[in-house]
């Protein structure tokens, strides 16, 4: 009997091994995409002072698991392969990540936008194990996390209807382009403010102590960005700020302030961040008239920061919001970017940008960048152009198209000194170039 009880109390207690084994990051799990051409940090806990050794591809790296019991090495520049490797971590146990591939990885975040799935349309679709997905679950929190919440998945039936619509359109483009596999990690959450994605050092400062709510300060960077610290990524795209849409002025300081800060946290400098500059709104409840626009010029000015991007989705968006359609061609607007951007590819990846104006009597002409294969006008007379005079007070403008400028004017302003377009929170706008790539909305005026 005696013996009995001592044997039921031994099986009780885990293993030594068990106990010994080291773990790698949710981050390196099956099917996971590691990012080519560049060092690449992997990272896990054990116990303390236990020496862990990394082998991938070859390589093998070691490092000893510190006080708290995370290590990590640094596994030196990968070439891009489709071939699924073995990843394991060895100490007094061993952990093992099976089918990981070498490819591009691009974190993608924001908001409802950038979170909403493919949904059942794509249930069919085909298997494309070179397209992969992390999905960072959602953890709001007062402190820094060290350990994300999610897992990878393969393209395939049925997971497909889980992907992020933005992300996989982005990531099919890139892939169908340079030929590797392609990962996104996905961290996105519905109306945080952008003050939520920030750290203390881009806030300038730790925020007040409080609860683990998605709208404080810090609190999504520090549940579903500081876990990610420092995978290897190619770049970040974003799509975010209905949240924020109202507060133009913040959002102008504090959206640099973040890019800033992520890439110093990322500590792979100055990577490709792109962005979806806001849709045209059609809620039926909105802020102050005018302040969708106020949000988009908010958001191009980002754009003074280096290896940035934005694509421009005034085109888009419905009374309910975007369509699955939509936020997959918000995706491949923002992949045209990528490829001129990250990997020097030259295709058109710019819709028209205002670049100046010129006042001719009764009319302004205005220049555009980005006219590739000419100005077009979709489906119908120019909308949206407006002119004013010294008075400040704007009017509908007639507009025209003259090779690669727009000739402006209204027979209300006879002396026209400013001109805007599209500056509107759910503008009519039909400017395009000849690559089917709407205008960028513009002001001349800083009134």
């Amino acid at each position: 009997m005696r013996l009995a009880r001592r044997f039921l109390a031994l099986a009780a207690l885990p293993a030594a091994g068990a106990l010994a084994a080291p773990e790698l990051a949710p981050l390196f799990r099956d099917h996971a995409v590691l990012q080519s051409g560049k060092p690449v940090p992997v990272w896990g806990s054990a116990l303390a002072g236990e020496h862990v050794s990394v082998s991938f591809a070859g390589q093998v790296v070691g490092a000893t698991a510190a006080a708290d019991g995370r290590w990590t090495v640094v596994l030196a520049a990968l070439e891009a392969s489709p071939t699924g490797s073995e990843l394991a971590a060895t100490g007094k146990g061993r952990a093992v990540a099976r089918d990981v591939v070498v490819g591009e990885v691009w974190l993608c975040a924001g908001g409802e936008n950038m979170g909403a799935a493919m949904g059942g349309a794509d249930a069919r679709a085909a298997v494309h194990p070179l397209i992969r997905q992390f999905s960072v679950g959602l953890q709001a929190s007062s402190a820094p996390l060290e350990k994300a919440q999610g897992d990878w998945m393969l393209w395939e039936p049925k997971t497909a209807g889980r992907f992020s619509a933005v992300g996989y359109s982005f990531a099919s483009e890139v892939q169908a382009r340079l030929s590797v596999p392609v990962g996104i990690v996905v961290s996105a959450c519905a109306d945080a403010p952008i003050e939520g994605w920030m750290s203390p050092q881009a806030l300038g400062g730790p925020p007040a102590a409080g609860a683990a709510d998605p709208r404080a300060p810090c609190a999504i960077f520090n549940g579903m960005i500081h876990p990610l610290l420092p995978y290897a990524i190619r770049g970040a795209i974003w799509y975010q700020g209905e949240a924020d849409v109202g507060r133009a002025r913040e959002y102008a300081a504090r959206f640099p302030a973040m890019i800033t800060a992520w890439r110093s946290h990322f500590g792979q400098g100055d990577f490709p961040f792109l962005w979806v500059q806001l849709e045209g709104s059609r809620a039926a409840a909105r802020p102050r008239a005018g302040s969708w626009a106020e949000f988009r010029e908010a958001q191009s000015q980002a754009l003074s920061l280096p290896s940035t991007g934005q694509a421009v989705a005034i085109d888009l968006g419905s009374p309910g919001g975007l369509t699955p359609a939509q936020r997959r061609e918000a995706g491949r607007r923002l992949a045209l970017i990528a490829k001129a951007n990250a990997y020097s590819i030259d295709d058109d990846c710019s819709g028209p940008a205002y670049s100046g104006m010129e006042i001719a009597g009764p009319s302004i002409r205005v220049h555009f960048r980005f006219a590739g294969q000419g100005l077009t006008a979709a489906g119908r007379p120019l909308q949206s152009f407006e002119v004013a005079g010294a008075d400040r007070v704007f009017h509908a403008a007639v507009a025209a198209i003259d090779g690669d400028t727009v000739v402006v004017s209204a027979a209300a302003v006879k002396l026209p000194v400013a001109v805007r377009y599209a500056w509107a929170d759910s503008p009519d706008a039909n400017l395009f170039n000849g690559v089917g790539l709407p205008a960028a909305p513009f002001r001349s005026d800083g009134w």
